[in-house]
């Protein structure tokens, strides 16, 4: 059995002020990111980590320096990125930004996952970029426990990859700041075996 234990990268101060991050914005973990990262490694230092993957963008590599620090093997992937958001990349969430978003998510949800955000990806252009990413997690079974961290659209992405979901269905899978999945792999298919657990975020909140 194979766990995988994804999360999504730490706050940082463009979420804090609603300012568009994608592939293009390589914005730090501010205080409360790099708090909630030093929560999750307290709490879950004490598993055998194999290896540590994340994408190649340095709030998801701040997040989990804790475990990298201590000489767990680590691997950084393109494809493990956010989504790029295109010309909204490093502006801030307007009204009228906002109703482009959501008329972009009804898009994704109609089944229409082609689609790209203007001068950005696609959801399939992210998940082609997964594909490898994902294979070989499925084809190096000396890892018993891995840590993947990454990013809120591509994280949702990847969930539906590893799942067998459809890419509409990707709304389906919530995230939040350092919230963990656990995954369990069989050797065959992948299943959820905790879903956005936030627990190592509410002992002794700052």
């Amino acid at each position: 059995m194979k766990k995988v234990y994804l999360i999504r990268h730490g706050q940082t101060d463009y979420n804090l002020q609603n300012i568009v991050q994608g592939s293009g914005v390589d914005a730090p973990l501010n205080a409360t990111g790099h708090w909630q990262a030093e929560q999750f490694y307290n709490h879950y230092r004490h598993l055998p980590f194999d290896k540590v993957y994340t994408s190649v963008l340095q709030r998801a590599q701040q997040s989990v320096s804790g475990f990298i620090q201590d000489g767990i093997p680590h691997e950084a992937y393109e494809g493990l990125n956010e989504i790029n958001w295109g010309s909204r990349e490093g502006t801030k969430i307007t009204l009228e930004e906002d109703l482009y978003y959501h008329n972009m998510i009804a898009t994704w949800q109609a089944g229409n996952t082609h689609v790209p955000i203007a001068g950005g990806e696609s959801p399939e252009d992210v998940a082609r970029c997964q594909l490898p990413v994902l294979e070989m997690l499925k084809t190096r079974p000396e890892e018993k426990n891995v840590l993947v961290c990454m990013h809120g659209r591509a994280m949702r992405v990847f969930l539906c990859q590893i799942l067998n979901y459809p890419l509409r269905c990707m709304d389906t899978f919530e995230h939040k700041n350092l919230g963990l999945y656990v995954l369990h792999y069989t050797g065959s298919f992948f299943r959820v075996a905790d879903y956005l657990n936030l627990e190592h975020l509410k002992e002794n909140e700052a």
